[in-house]
């Protein structure tokens, strides 16, 4: 057994899907089944449930999971430390973000990173905030952009701006054409949200600010991403607050307007582990913070009337 078999088999138990593995790991997925049948057969125990539907860690599995996360993140921190002391820095970070991050000021932030790092090579993973932290601690990734956090044992957080959200309605809206919105035109239209099983910062936000301004009966439709939410609006189904970064996606049948009485803010910033011990870590952080300090000398925000 090595260490590329285990790699193989976190991916399996992470997707629980052979056909999603093979592509995380871009390997054909004959290869990924023959990886995980060879380390069952020399451990003598299975490892996996498999069906026609679904697949699912067997107890032995998930044992075997979690020594193998452990196992594989020490090899990577033995490397890590060995080049820090040699003073070289990482050739490879990985950066989680949540999708709100993804179309903000995360282009900005790896401009600054080339700039800084020509030859260093970025991989981008997509998630929650939650997700990503546990992927910190995990050592799989090594600085997140996400929602505020309180600085816990080794996880740090640094604010790095806050998002306005807007109300989006569609052009043939009669609010589109409004020179104010009110909280009574709000209560009078059907409301998009989001909703996830499992509430992220985001949503219980938004559901504390629609319960505080008695909007919660007008939410009509949910979904669980910001793209999905423009769609809706764009389509006439209904209203619903989006970040104002919306506002740069190209041929958007919707406009994005105030609405008196609220003032929706959600802070974003970088988390990381203080254990981490990339040797260059520290120097991309405060790129991070140099990129907030830009954010907050930039000029002050036009109303939306269009």
């Amino acid at each position: 057994m090595d260490l590329r078999q285990m790699s193989t088999f976190v991916a399996v138990a992470e997707e629980l899907h052979f056909g999603r593995a093979s592509i995380r790991l871009n390997l054909a997925q004959p290869a990924v089944t023959a990886q995980v049948q060879a380390i069952e057969k020399e451990l003598g125990v299975p490892l996996l449930i498999r069906s026609t539907r679904r697949v699912q860690l067997t107890p032995a599995g998930s044992v075997f999971y979690e020594r193998c996360v452990q196992l594989l993140r020490y090899v990577d921190e033995t490397c890590a430390v060995t080049q820090a002391v040699a003073g070289k820095a990482a050739s490879k970070i990985t950066i989680g973000t949540i999708h709100p991050a993804t179309f903000g000021v995360l282009p900005d932030f790896l401009a600054r990173i080339g700039r800084r790092y020509p030859d260093i090579r970025i991989h981008i993973r997509n998630g929650t905030t939650e997700s990503i932290v546990r992927d910190i601690e995990r050592g799989q990734v090594n600085i997140g952009f996400v929602r505020p956090l309180d600085n816990n044992g080794a996880l740090r957080w640094q604010a790095i701006t806050e998002e306005r959200y807007l109300l989006a309605v569609a052009k043939d809206n009669a609010l589109a054409e409004a020179r104010t919105v009110t909280l009574d035109d709000l209560r009078r239209q059907k409301i998009i949200s989001f909703s996830r099983s499992n509430l992220s910062y985001t949503e219980r936000y938004f559901l504390e600010t629609f319960r505080e301004h008695e909007l919660s009966d007008r939410i009509v439709y949910t979904c669980d991403d910001t793209l999905s939410l423009i769609a809706l609006v764009s389509a006439g189904v209904g209203v619903g607050f989006v970040p104002e970064w919306a506002a740069n996606l190209p041929n958007r049948n919707f406009r994005l307007k105030m609405v008196e009485e609220i003032d929706l803010r959600i802070g974003l910033g970088l988390a990381w582990s203080n254990q981490d011990p990339t040797a260059n870590r520290d120097d991309i952080i405060e790129i991070g913070r140099q990129l907030a300090s830009t954010i907050a000398r930039g000029p002050v925000r036009k109303q939306h009337r269009n």
